[in-house]
């Protein structure tokens, strides 16, 4: 069921909406191949009539299921909008589509839950990322890895002087 609010009831007060919107109707997936909302939206709001316009405060939190992009290890990462607020106007060529007297409040609560998405997820702000295991038949007999003897190559070129 989308986030609804009836516009009667805020003529005389304004109305509380707190609880959970299931996931698929935020309609979140395929967004990015490393991101997934598998958890309810779970929501606190202030809907107020303004003038010509309905405001809408208070609290969004959605966690999302993610894969780190340096080494596709699997994390949740929480979003938080704490003062969230969006002003819909009842008026003019931008107005609401009222559909039985209920502003749908789903597209607005979609549209900056996407814009808070991780561009590059990461496990870790130091992940390091995938570390690649011994090579079969490079002879190393020390113990090293490639990844080491790579990291070592560069800091002999590092010491020339050129």
């Amino acid at each position: 069921m989308p986030l609804l609010i009836n516009v009667r009831h805020l003529e005389h007060d304004a109305v509380a909406l707190r609880g959970e919107l299931p996931v698929d109707e935020l309609d979140l997936q395929g967004i990015d191949e490393l991101i997934r909302a598998d958890f309810p939206l779970e929501h606190d709001l202030l809907v107020h009539r303004h003038e010509r316009s309905i405001l809408v405060q208070g609290r969004l939190r959605l966690t999302l299921a993610c894969e780190c992009v340096r080494c596709l290890k699997g994390f949740e990462h929480p979003i938080e909008l704490n003062e969230w607020s969006c002003l819909l106007p009842l008026e003019g060529d931008d107005k609401v589509l009222i559909n039985n007297d209920c502003v749908d409040l789903t597209p607005y609560v979609r549209e900056d839950i996407v814009l808070a998405f991780p561009q590059h997820p990461l496990c870790e702000p130091d992940c390091r990322g995938l570390r690649p295991g011994p090579q079969a038949g490079t002879g190393q007999s020390s113990g090293t890895t490639a990844y080491e003897d790579l990291s070592s190559a560069w800091a002999e070129l590092n010491k020339l002087k050129l």
